[in-house]
């Protein structure tokens, strides 16, 4: 394979395409400064475009070695593009296997395909699966309204994060580019070439009932059984079912023998870390200022589950709405640890924001982490009163 340029090198094409600056051609004595132009039919033909003007000149065929088009790794020779194989040789058919290895059987990994049909009683982000560091060749897909969310290593969202929805495109994460795809209705894929450099966390944002999520990845065959084991401790293997292990070039080969890990009590989950101090006039002017919602409440209900905690809250007085508030409301943190948390049975002051699905079908308070929720007392109304001269509706 030929090697790299140092960054910032001038590419070679436009190396040849500069040699004819300065210099009368097309039988006058005018003279034009020169770049490469790619969309003539001979790709290895030195086509070069007029700068400021609407033609290119061909110079006849480029030299030896060129490549015969940007981020690809076919060279001309003889005014031919010729393709290199994974091997690095010229006209070489070899080529990567699913597993990255050139000229392989698909043999050293194996192929992870399974539906995510949990259907959540309420809204919000379910753990669809684990994608592996060392993952290749990733796709997920469904047809509904709900939006698929990817996780990276650190537990920042790459996309679909917070209850926001991210535009359709390109995302960087664990080393390689997440193509993330949205057509108009109701049909969302995520495909990504690998391989990962880290643990991804692959969830669903529900809006709807579930129909299912397809996935699938190929895994190698060292890092399958402990995906396997971490599944079964997140209580997602006793939801779907076993991974298929199939080799789509060779159907008739015997498939490898199903990794089953073994039934041991999954580790108890670490108690929820100590919330971030909040108290303060300053904070409290943040979270009312910017808040659409203020008002007292008692705590009825509590649901956790997935990645968020659902309360069920009888609303008593309001200090603030931009929109009409009922009697009783679900009010939404973003993680099973919420912070502050509300305890059942108590009254609280909070400050709530409004999050809108975008078809208007789904409607959330939501109590964001780290916000404003203090126990209601005479001197907290006080408080949030005097807030309100200070940032009012």
């Amino acid at each position: 394979m030929h090697p790299e340029c140092p960054p910032g090198a001038v590419p070679f094409r436009d190396l040849q395409c500069a040699l004819y600056n300065g210099h009368p051609v097309l039988g006058t004595q005018k003279t034009y400064q020169w770049v490469p132009f790619y969309g003539a039919p001979n790709q290895c033909d030195l086509n070069c475009l007029a700068e400021g003007h609407d033609f290119y000149h061909s110079f006849g065929r480029v030299l030896d070695g060129t490549p015969c088009s940007p981020g690809t790794q076919g060279l001309c020779v003889a005014g031919r593009c010729l393709r290199a194989g994974c091997d690095g040789l010229l006209g070489s058919d070899a080529r990567e296997d699913r597993c990255g290895r050139c000229g392989g059987a698909n043999d050293s990994c194996l192929f992870v395909q399974r539906v995510f049909r949990d259907a959540g009683a309420f809204a919000g982000y379910w753990n669809v699966t684990l994608i592996p560091e060392g993952a290749r060749h990733i796709r997920a897909a469904h047809r509904s309204r709900n939006h698929l969310a990817l996780m990276g290593g650190d537990g920042r969202y790459v996309f679909n994060g917070n209850w926001a929805v991210s535009p359709p495109g390109t995302y960087e994460a664990a080393g390689t580019h997440v193509v993330y795809t949205r057509v108009t209705g109701s049909e969302e894929t995520l495909r990504a070439a690998g391989p990962t450099s880290e643990d991804l966390l692959l969830q669903v944002l529900l809006q709807e009932p579930n129909p299912g999520v397809e996935f699938e990845f190929w895994l190698p065959r060292e890092r399958y059984g402990p995906f396997q084991a971490q599944a079964q401790a997140q209580g997602w293997s006793l939801r779907q079912p076993q991974p298929r292990e199939v080799d789509p070039q060779s159907p008739e080969s015997p498939a490898a023998p199903t990794v089953i890990p073994p039934r041991t009590p999954g580790p108890t989950p670490d108690p929820c870390p100590p919330c971030p101090d909040t108290r303060g006039r300053a904070h409290r002017l943040l979270h009312y200022c910017g808040s659409d919602f203020v008002f007292r409440a008692r705590v009825l209900g509590r649901v956790r589950q997935a990645q968020e905690t659902r309360y069920e809250v009888r609303v008593q007085l309001i200090y603030k709405n931009r929109s009409p508030l009922r009697a009783l409301e679900y009010v939404w943190a973003p993680s099973r640890c919420p912070c502050p948390p509300l305890a059942l049975h108590r009254d609280y002051l909070l400050a709530a924001r409004r999050l809108i699905s975008p078809d208007g079908t789904q409607d959330w308070l939501l109590l964001p982490h780290a916000g404003y929720a203090r126990p209601w007392s005479p001197a907290e109304d006080s408080r949030v009163r005097l807030a309100a001269r200070r940032c009012p509706l």
